[in-house]
């Protein structure tokens, strides 16, 4: 029995909260269960140096987790990224990126920026699910202004974790499961059924080609859900 008495396929309840904020474009409250991450996109009128003879635009990610957001306060990374603050803002990053089509962004770059607020599991795939809708806003604001057209966004991504747990398959793990996981697996996938990535780690024990195969379909199922609360969310009025 989970802790919150879910089924083994069934994702925590998620709640997508826009404009949050008033002053960036895209502002986005994204809870999952007990993970709570804010996430937001703004648009500056410039690009990095070495992308400027490309004509094209970027876009990129930072990610952190507030003091107060885990159970013993966590420092401030003031004068250096940890290693995997590196990884989670690069995966966000690159996860944003597989569905903007930067040429037509002009020399402008969207930055993305999610600060985990509360964390219980699944920090990663909560603030990918939720930076999308961000992004979403934010494009549209761009196309309002004139400053491109409304085809720049090409799909839609979303993220999920997996995990198998006491020999169980579970979907959506939060922080007890993911400790207690022989496996972890971190699944993200766009609208047209495409992989931008699928981080599968024996923790405590190999896998399978199968087991693999089991983890992306049951990754799938419940990324798919999620497609769904993000489309209800960027419909809502607000």
């Amino acid at each position: 029995m989970r802790r919150d008495a879910r089924q083994s396929d069934v994702l925590r309840p998620v709640e997508i909260r826009r404009r949050f904020t008033q002053a960036p474009p895209g502002s986005v409250l994204i809870s999952a269960g007990r993970t709570v991450v804010l996430c937001t996109a703004c648009i500056e009128d410039a690009v990095p140096e070495w992308r400027i003879p490309s004509g094209a635009g970027w876009l990129t990610a930072e990610y952190d987790m507030l003091p107060g957001s885990t159970g013993q306060r966590r420092p401030r990374n003031r004068t250096k990224v940890d290693g995997r603050t590196q990884e989670i803002q690069r995966l966000i990053g690159r996860s944003l990126r597989a569905v903007v089509d930067l040429a037509k962004l002009g020399p402008r770059t969207i930055h993305v920026d999610c600060d985990v607020l509360e964390a219980d599991g699944g920090t990663r795939t909560a603030a990918i699910t939720g930076a999308y809708v961000a992004l979403r806003d934010a494009l549209v604001h761009g196309q309002r202004a004139g400053w491109w057209g409304a085809d720049v966004a090409t799909a839609g991504v979303a993220a999920v974790s997996v995990g198998r747990v006491d020999g169980e398959l579970l979907l959506d793990l939060d922080y007890r499961e993911d400790v207690a996981a022989e496996v972890d697996c971190n699944l993200v996938l766009t609208t047209d059924g495409r992989w931008v990535e699928v981080q599968a780690t024996g923790e405590r024990s190999t896998y399978s080609d199968d087991d693999l195969k089991a983890m992306m379909a049951l990754g799938r199922r419940g990324i798919e859900r999620l497609f769904s609360f993000q489309q209800a969310a960027l419909r809502a009025e607000h």
